[in-house]
């Protein structure tokens, strides 16, 4: 049974621009502001794990993947009975990502859930 759907969990909820997250109820897009400079926080999923606020290179990364309409989430779109998809943690793994999707022609969105970018995967 989905651990989600039996209790309501919080959403993690991330403001790039000044490197906080906060864990709030699941809303429209734009619904929630950061309170710190009201613009709109970005959905990052059930299990984001966010770096701390002082790295900026993390923080970086973690742009780009949320720039890209991508979630920390499980494989499943509730998050339920399966481990955290791959997402990028540092700059060199998401310059590998880059560089395949230019290499390959594809979308940055279809290579970051890669664990090896040079592998296609099918549930990516």
């Amino acid at each position: 049974m989905c651990r989600y759907a039996v209790k309501g969990y919080k959403l993690h909820y991330a403001c790039v621009s000044c490197r906080v997250d906060f864990k709030r109820p699941a809303a429209p897009p734009g619904e929630h502001r950061c309170p710190n400079c009201g613009r709109p926080l970005l959905c990052a999923g059930h299990d984001f794990a966010p770096p701390r606020r002082r790295d900026v290179r993390g923080w970086s990364v973690v742009a780009a993947v949320l720039g890209e309409g991508l979630r920390y989430d499980g494989h499943r779109p509730c998050g339920c009975c399966s481990e955290p998809r791959f997402r990028p943690r540092t700059r060199s793994q998401l310059r590998a990502r880059r560089l395949a999707a230019r290499r390959e022609g594809l979308p940055l969105s279809a290579t970051l859930p890669r664990p090896d970018p040079s592998t296609p995967t099918d549930d990516a």
